[in-house]
C-alpha cells in the first residue's frame, strides 16, 4: 500500500530529463510524484502532501528566486534538493538558505546518488543511518 505523501516531489520544466528522473526513482524504490510547473507542485505542496524531499531543477523555470522563497514557506530547505541554472541564484548562495545543491552538468545517475544519500529508500532504511529528519 503507497504512503500518503510520496518520497520524492519533482519538478522540472523539461519533460525527457523529469521522465528519466522520475523512471530512475522509481527503479531505485521511492514513491515520486512529477511535474512541470511551479503552481502544481504548490498546490500539491498545500494539501499537506509533504513528500521526504523536493528537487527542483531551476531551468526553464520562471521567477525561479520567487519560487524558492515560497517553496521555503511550504517545506524547510533541509528537505529540498536544488539543480541550479544558469542565471539564477548560485550554489553559495542556495547553500547559505539551507538547501542542497547538486551542480551542473548533473546527469539523473548523479541526481539519483544524491538523492540516495540524503533520503533512503524506505524498505532498506537502516535505523542507525541518520536520515533526513521527516518530521522537519
Amino acid at each position: 500500500m503507497p504512503s500518503p505523501s510520496p518520497d520524492i516531489l519533482v519538478i522540472d520544466a523539461r519533460w525527457p530529463r523529469r521522465a528519466l528522473l522520475r523512471a530512475q526513482l522509481i527503479e531505485e524504490g521511492y514513491e515520486v510524484v512529477a511535474t512541470d510547473e511551479w503552481v502544481t507542485a504548490k498546490s500539491y505542496l498545500r494539501l499537506l502532501l509533504k513528500p521526504r524531499l523536493v528537487i527542483v531543477d531551476l531551468q526553464d523555470l520562471p521567477f525561479a528566486e520567487a519560487l524558492l522563497n515560497e517553496l521555503l514557506e511550504m517545506i524547510k530547505p533541509a528537505r529540498v534538493l536544488v539543480i541550479p541554472a544558469l542565471g539564477t541564484l548560485t550554489p553559495d548562495q542556495l547553500q547559505k538558505r539551507g538547501f542542497h545543491t547538486i551542480a551542473r552538468p548533473a546527469i539523473v545517475a548523479d541526481i539519483v546518488a544524491k538523492v540516495s544519500a540524503l533520503v533512503p529508500r524506505r524498505s532498506t532504511m537502516d535505523p542507525r543511518r541518520s536520515p533526513i529528519d521527516e518530521r522537519a
